[in-house]
């Protein structure tokens, strides 16, 4: 996060329900759900010169088995927040949360694809 100012949305797994083995696995699953909505964000993320899009970043933490996903601008927030403001054709307000809520089926069937996988 720069200057303590960010736009961030979470998903999580139930560190239960994972051994220290498969934790491992389970992390690179959430990263490469994160890391899948993160690309559909910046396809809409307001775009001027790229600062905004080049800043977004995923994380897991491997203990609580969350993922993060965030844009660390100092605009970030009201970028994402403010709905009368106008962008180019494609680009738009709440990017990060209409990726993620658009995507969700998709993101659910990858994680349970490959978590189903690494159970077999």
């Amino acid at each position: 996060m720069k200057d303590g100012i960010d736009v961030k949305l979470n998903m999580h797994l139930n560190p239960a329900a994972f051994n220290e083995e498969t934790k491992t696995v389970a992390a690179r699953v959430l990263k490469d759900a994160a890391l899948h909505v993160l690309q559909v964000s910046n396809m809409r993320v307001p775009l001027q010169e790229g600062h905004l899009q080049n800043s977004g970043d995923t994380a897991v933490d491997h203990n609580d088995m969350r993922a993060s996903i965030s844009y660390s601008q100092p605009y970030a927030v009201a970028q994402h927040e403010n709905l009368d403001w106008k962008h180019a054709p494609g680009r738009e307000a709440k990017y990060l949360e209409t990726a993620l809520e658009e995507e969700a089926a998709a993101v659910k069937a990858m994680i349970a694809q490959q978590l189903k996988e690494l159970f077999k």
